[in-house]
């Protein structure tokens, strides 16, 4: 039973903007043209979190004439959320057993 989360994963999430472009893109395929419209972000600032979230593996892209896409990788996002409920199941079977550590 695993009973952390993937910490590096949940930085790039934490930030409220890539966590905006996760969820829109967890809705569909759009270019950063279709990120700046969406998000109300300067395309230096889009362009920065979008290759945060390339270099974490969140996002892929795919190249469509002088655009690129960009599509969410959903074994990421099902790997975290699995780690977040192995972590409850733990929590849960913790409070169950009144497992707790005595003091010194």
């Amino acid at each position: 039973m695993m009973t952390s989360v993937d910490t590096d994963l949940m930085r790039v999430l934490a930030d409220p903007l890539r966590l905006q472009i996760v969820t829109l893109l967890a809705r569909e395929t759009l270019c950063s043209t279709h990120l700046i419209e969406e998000t109300g972000a300067k395309q230096t600032n889009l362009s920065n979190h979008l290759k945060v979230l390339r270099e974490a593996g969140v996002v892929e892209t795919e190249p469509c004439g002088r655009f690129t896409y960009y599509r969410l990788k959903p074994d990421v996002i099902a790997s975290l959320a699995g780690q977040f409920a192995d972590l409850a199941e733990t929590a849960r079977a913790t409070a169950e057993n009144h497992v707790k550590r005595s003091c010194p």
